[in-house]
């Protein structure tokens, strides 16, 4: 019995039909995958306040306090790569702080270990929140739906920066504050590209020298005068994300422990 041959035009339509159908199964997933992350990062919201003001009293702020370290705590315990937690007032930053053995892992993945469009915020795998010379640099992707690190682009206004000077971090026993020292754009540089300020491998700022350095060349860069200095010995954070005026291009936000 000799099979019947599909007519070229069938088979046409046989073939895009499994494309699209394919085609309709990524997409599916794909918008799956931002629910549930916007989920996630939702429920993070609803457990942390988001705004502490002048009027919050010293209690409150305590509860507030025990309530992250309890959720890092809880967080630590799914996966040992939570370190902490980073919030800034009234911004959609308010997330815990992941770091891995390496500064891919995290790109696309939430703090479950899951695939994520989203990824986490993390922390540069050579920075150490406990050594005070320690430039602790912090990654996190600039989303559309204005998640994750997307809030920083705004620090290119003043204004902003005014509303929104001080950075929260928090571990599972500890509440610090970083004042912002400076904002500044930049970009990724080629490996051939020479005299270039390659901010995000000034992790080591053990000697007086690297730091004034750093501080000296960051301030080179700003976008505005902050007018806020920063001195050797004070603990340093750099924030950094995409930023799209040039190619591979980056927002950086630098700030000092003031608490």
């Amino acid at each position: 019995m000799k099979l019947k041959k599909m007519k070229p035009k069938k088979f046409v339509i046989v073939i895009l039909c499994i494309v699209i159908g394919i085609l309709g199964c990524w997409v599916f997933y794909f918008h799956y995958l931002n629910f549930r992350d916007r989920k996630i990062n939702n429920d993070f919201q609803q457990i942390i306040p988001n705004i502490v003001n002048d009027e919050t009293n010293e209690d409150e702020v305590d509860n507030i306090n025990e309530k992250i370290y309890d959720v890092v705590k809880k967080l630590q315990i799914e996966n040992s790569d939570v370190k902490g937690w980073i919030k800034i007032n009234d911004t959609n930053i308010n997330y815990p702080l992941l770091q891995g053995n390496d500064n891919d892992y995290y790109l696309n993945r939430n703090y479950k270990k899951e695939y994520s469009n989203y990824g986490s915020i993390f922390i540069d795998k050579n920075s150490d929140f406990n050594d005070v010379y320690s430039n602790v640099i912090i990654y996190g992707h600039s989303m559309k739906d204005k998640e994750m690190f997307q809030n920083l682009l705004n620090y290119a206004s003043k204004e902003y920066y005014e509303n929104h000077k001080i950075i929260e971090i928090y571990t599972d026993h500890e509440a610090r504050k970083y004042e912002i020292v400076t904002v500044f754009r930049s970009r990724v540089f080629y490996q051939d590209e020479s005299n270039v300020f390659r901010y995000y491998y000034c992790y080591d700022l053990s000697s007086e020298e690297k730091y004034n350095d750093y501080i000296k060349n960051c301030k080179n860069e700003e976008i505005y005068s902050t007018g806020v200095e920063a001195h050797f010995g004070e603990q340093l954070i750099t924030l950094i994300t995409c930023e799209y005026s040039t190619d591979n291009g980056r927002m950086v936000i630098v700030a000092k422990r003031i608490a």
